[in-house]
């Protein structure tokens, strides 16, 4: 087969989830040495160095440009020119002009699901209306529909009404670099460089609505008042102004003196902080997957995550489960976890077994598997 993978952004300096995904995927399948062509589609960046070409998989560098024009107009014309077997598109849209059997993962349809356009930045304003016009057209004509957790896949198959068939789970992975065993003197150097607190609640959030930030704000708060917030809570690459203006909003500008805020965090540096907090805080609202849970599951770190959509799917029983609309049960959630050493360390032997279930490899064969059902239909249609 002459298979196209679209990853348009794993050049960015900045990944997020989705470009992770799509570049965990392409090298587990190059490890593979499978007998198929495979063309990576992506824009120009300054991380060329994380993929390489080898034999069969050829990188090609369409023009750069803003997101919707490279994907619905130099995407389409470079696929049909190579004469693929099928496009996999990675990340919830994709050409809808396209003359070779499509492939799409859909993460998730959040989008779909209600949109509060007073929230988030501009730029995933754009991108939640963007994909809530481009999902529903697209996921007529893909051949298959691949998403990252059977939540999902029972919330797609039930907002599409769409055969069961159509729609397959194949769970993301988790880095090698994630681990417990860390050399010490990694541990130390990245203290050093990120200003690390002695003791922090690591937390991931952002602008997004769903990563709860006022959620944790509030938790922290009541912790604070009844003097059960034993360290700081670690915040990666927030934006301030907006953590700021929702500070403003609870009227407790205190809460400040608790929060250690570090910039951006390149993915390599990330394990040495999981490893060194004391637990792992993520109470989102709503996730598809949460590949945080796995990293922190991962470096041995107890977790404290919610009790909605696909996070007790992922943790099973290795976390503390939260309801994320209550300040109150996440705050509850973490002085329990906090306070009993032997919790702590019966969640790292669960999380490190609960892991061992997820990898990238898997999700190599499970993808691949797709496109090989996928070209075989194709193929004896036409015959």
């Amino acid at each position: 087969m002459r298979i196209g993978i679209e990853a348009q952004r794993i050049f960015r300096a900045k990944k997020h989830g989705m470009d992770i995904v799509a570049l965990e995927l392409i090298k587990a399948l190059q490890s593979m040495q499978l007998p198929h062509d495979f063309f990576v589609f992506v824009q120009d960046g300054p991380d060329r160095n994380c993929l390489e070409e080898s034999a069969n998989f050829k990188i090609v560098v369409l023009p750069s440009s803003p997101y919707p024009v490279w994907e619905q107009w130099h995407l389409p014309r470079a696929a049909n020119k190579l004469q693929l077997a099928l496009l996999h598109c990675t990340s919830n849209t994709a050409p809808l002009f396209l003359n070779i059997p499509l492939v799409l993962t859909l993460h998730d349809i959040i989008y779909l699901e209600g949109i509060n356009y007073r929230q988030g930045t501009n730029y995933q304003k754009f991108g939640n209306i963007y994909r809530r016009l481009i999902v529903p057209k697209i996921v007529k004509k893909a051949k298959a529909i691949l998403t990252v957790s059977n939540f999902e896949r029972q919330t797609i198959l039930s907002y599409f009404s769409m055969s069961a068939q159509l729609v397959r789970t194949a769970y993301n992975g988790v880095a090698g670099h994630f681990k417990q065993a860390l050399d010490p003197l990694v541990l130390a150097s990245t203290k050093e460089t990120y200003q690390l607190p002695d003791r922090y609640i690591f937390y991931l959030g952002n602008t997004d609505p769903k990563k709860n930030v006022l959620g944790v704000l509030q938790a922290l708060i009541l912790l604070n008042k009844k003097g059960k917030l034993p360290c700081k809570l670690l915040m990666l690459d927030i934006d301030k102004d907006f953590l700021f203006a929702l500070i403003s909003q609870l009227g407790d500008p205190y809460v400040l003196d608790h929060i250690c805020f570090v910039g951006y965090v390149p993915n390599k540096d990330l394990p040495a902080i999981y490893a060194q907090a004391d637990l792992f805080l993520y109470p989102s609202l709503r996730e598809s997957f949460g590949i945080p849970l796995l990293e922190a599951m991962a470096c041995g770190v107890p977790i404290v995550t919610s009790n909605t959509s696909s996070m007790p799917e992922i943790v099973g029983d290795a976390a503390v489960l939260c309801d994320p609309y209550s300040a109150e049960s996440i705050a509850a959630a973490i002085e329990k976890l906090m306070a009993d050493v032997a919790l702590q360390n019966e969640l790292r032997l669960k999380g490190k077994e609960r892991v061992q279930q997820f990898s990238w490899l898997k999700n190599a064969e499970q993808t691949l598997k797709v496109y090989e059902d996928v070209f075989s239909l194709n193929t004896s249609a036409n015959l």
